[in-house]
């Protein structure tokens, strides 16, 4: 059998100094994660972020651009994962939709209250993706073929 790593996405949102996060349960107990999930089949990454972003906050997301692309392997259960990362804004909050199973709440963080929960990040990516999105990271959306 060919190993293959996990393909997800993560959405970047970042309003007024505060960047858009959901508090998830884990076999490790809670923890922070951008609005991510994993690639499905027959699906584009632009189409994965923004449904992954819809069932996980009830925000629509409007990708502009990509941060880029994270390889990773979990020290905990050894699977990696390419994580494509995309900035975008969110709108259209759906109050009354329900979230995901193990999403327990959407939350508005600082960088510096994410510095100081490091350890409740889901993995090391997501903080690194705000620390990149910072330093001004970005590339245009037409990187990505789909075909």
């Amino acid at each position: 059998m060919q190993w293959m790593p996990h393909a997800t996405v993560a959405a970047i949102v970042e309003e007024q100094g505060k960047f858009l996060l959901v508090e998830e349960e884990t076999d490790r107990g809670n923890r922070y994660n951008q609005p991510a999930g994993h690639l499905e089949d027959n699906e584009t990454l632009l189409d994965a972020a923004i449904r992954e972003t819809l069932e996980e906050t009830a925000y629509a997301f409007k990708p502009t651009a990509l941060l880029g692309i994270y390889h990773w392997k979990h020290e905990h259960n050894d699977s990696t994962y390419l994580r494509f990362a995309f900035i975008g804004s969110v709108s259209n909050y759906q109050a009354t939709r329900a979230l995901d199973d193990g999403i327990v709440r959407t939350v508005w963080m600082s960088v510096e209250e994410m510095r100081s929960k490091a350890m409740l990040m889901r993995s090391p990516q997501v903080l690194k993706c705000v620390e990149d999105y910072l330093a001004g990271k970005r590339y245009p959306l037409d990187v990505l073929t789909h075909l």
